[in-house]
């Protein structure tokens, strides 16, 4: 009779939190580009802010196609509520000219081509690419989930989004990555907090390196 694997402690973090967390996108879309637009909004912006201006402005720019045509200018009074809403609008208007001219008017979905794309890094085309075409090409890590995965000692590093991604892909199976990113930030928005976190309400204290550090 075969063994059953032992689970290792990072998957029965993930478990824990998979009892507290929806693994549903934080974002609102429907379309590749919708998501590309909102994720690139998102950034040092709450994804209810986020959520709350995209509809009028998906109306407006429909396709890559209309956002290469129209000027920051134009765009920017969909997302003025949004914080840096002057660069952000000229990203989406850059990436709507360079989706007209080098991808036939197709948002991109490889890691290669979306971060050529103005204003998309790493973790833009991982959210992209993970819920618009359903692919685990690697980890969207943003401050909660380096926070959240540095205090629990799964990585050496919190301020080196690129580490802590490849660590963290070493940790579980690709088909796991687009959930471990979204239960960490979850999880660092709710309960591991940045400045006072919650320890006392925490149910993965018994995992959590910080915490049996400071006991």
């Amino acid at each position: 009779m075969k063994k059953q694997k032992k689970e290792t402690p990072e998957q029965n973090v993930i478990q824990l939190l998979l009892r507290l967390y929806s693994v549903e996108p934080f974002l609102s879309f429907s379309t590749p580009w919708e998501l590309l637009m909102a994720t690139i909004l998102s950034a040092q912006c709450t994804d209810h802010r986020v959520n709350q201006v995209t509809p009028a402005l998906f109306a407006f720019l429909p396709t890559p196609e209309q956002a290469s045509l129209v000027s920051p200018l134009d765009v920017e009074p969909y997302i003025q509520s949004v914080n840096y809403y002057h660069t952000k609008s000229r990203h989406i208007c850059q990436c709507g000219v360079a989706i007209q001219d080098h991808f036939s008017g197709i948002v991109p979905s490889t890691m290669n081509d979306l971060v050529t794309l103005p204003g998309v890094g790493r973790k833009t085309a991982n959210v992209v690419l993970a819920q618009a075409f359903h692919k685990s090409e690697g980890i969207a890590v943003d401050t909660h989930v380096s926070r959240v995965s540095y205090r629990l000692g799964w990585t050496e590093h919190s301020k080196h989004p690129l580490r802590i991604e490849q660590l963290l892909m070493m940790k579980f199976p690709s088909h796991l990555w687009e959930t471990v990113s979204i239960l960490l930030i979850h999880h660092g928005r709710s309960i591991c907090k940045a400045k006072k976190p919650l320890c006392k309400e925490c149910i993965l204290t018994q995992y959590c390196n910080r915490y049996q550090t400071q006991k």
